[in-house]
């Protein structure tokens, strides 16, 4: 950074200095969580000498909780150290079969997953929504920007499962619904995936969600149809027609990088001889509302009580329990 020609490259530039930010943030956290270690130490032997204080126990006690926390979120940062797993995140959520029931489902993991980010101080941006004709959500696109955000996120990505009495049914009978989360990192523009222009069918149209007069007297809201994939993405956040070609030139570009990385891991797996489901069957996580109340990871087998909590973003338990266990295979 001391370079006088640090700042001819200015993208170059700025990753550097998220990188130094990144490290000095994770360095300014060890040294923190060693004080902490040092006077709890003190504090122990300042028990231990003097004679039992039940105020100075319950502090230390408590202390000692909070720290352990800590020293487990600080170990879980560490873990986050795959390509791009620093990066902001692309969320689709796409409903099964099921109509509306399918598409609340849709909708009450969005909030889910708003809930989760505004938590850990990520900001999120709709780019995409596609409301369904009586509740829910078609579909949705977001990105949720912050160091990090992929790392973790990653962990959501499979079919989410919903089980509980359905509103919308008359008669009051169980209902099983599906949603697809899908998770992709925020390509940076160095990322090699070649789009041609003769390969991509760019469409214009009216935009469908809220955002006030303008939506709906203009074409704003982009198409674009990668041809020899097959693959659509849509943005329709902006009122400018062009920034909405931009954002979902991003989506494109980092949908087409993760169909390369799948081919590349299936190839894998192939030389392996490990077998991959892909598809609706292969559920990630339960949310029963009813006959009882519970939420389980199939994959760690990690279970909660207390569905609202999850319902509300809590699901930190759920993406420790997976990337720890990613990481016991690494080992």
């Amino acid at each position: 950074m001391a370079s006088p020609d640090f700042w001819n490259n200015q993208s170059e530039a700025q990753k550097v200095i998220d990188e130094m930010k990144h490290l000095k943030e994770q360095t300014e956290a060890m040294e923190a969580l060693e004080e902490k270690c040092e006077e709890y130490q003190l504090m122990y032997e300042l028990i231990a000498e003097e004679g039992e204080d039940p105020a100075l126990v319950d502090e230390l006690t408590k202390g000692l909780r909070t720290l352990a926390k800590e020293v487990d979120e600080f170990e879980l940062s560490l873990m986050l150290n795959e390509p791009y797993d620093r990066n902001s995140a692309i969320l689709e959520l796409h409903p099964g079969a099921g109509g509306t029931e399918s598409q609340d489902w849709a909708e009450m993991l969005l909030r889910m997953y708003t809930r989760w980010a505004e938590r850990r101080g990520f900001k999120v941006e709709t780019l995409d929504y596609l409301p369904g004709e009586e509740a829910g959500v078609k579909s949705v696109t977001l990105l949720i920007k912050g160091m990090n955000a992929y790392g973790y996120l990653k962990a959501e990505k499979g079919v989410h499962r919903l089980v509980r009495i359905s509103p919308f049914d008359a008669s009051g009978r169980r209902h099983t619904s599906f949603v697809s989360a899908n998770v992709m990192p925020e390509v940076d523009d160095d990322v090699e995936v070649e789009i041609r222009p003769d390969e991509i069918k760019i469409d214009t149209y009216r935009s469908s969600g809220a955002g006030g007069q303008h939506v709906n007297t203009t074409d704003s809201a982009v198409r674009i149809t990668h041809l020899p994939t097959g693959i659509v993405v849509t943005c329709q956040s902006e009122r400018s027609q062009i920034k909405n070609r931009e954002k979902a030139m991003k989506i494109l570009k980092a949908r087409l990088y993760e169909r390369k990385m799948e081919e590349q891991q299936q190839k894998l797996n192939a030389l392996k001889g490990e077998q991959t489901e892909i598809g609706w069957g292969n559920q990630i996580r339960s949310y029963v509302f009813h006959p009882y109340s519970m939420v389980k990871d199939h994959r760690t087998q990690v279970e909660v009580g207390n569905v609202q909590a999850v319902m509300d973003g809590e699901i930190d338990s759920f993406i420790e329990a997976y990337l720890r266990s990613q990481m016991n295979k690494k080992s």
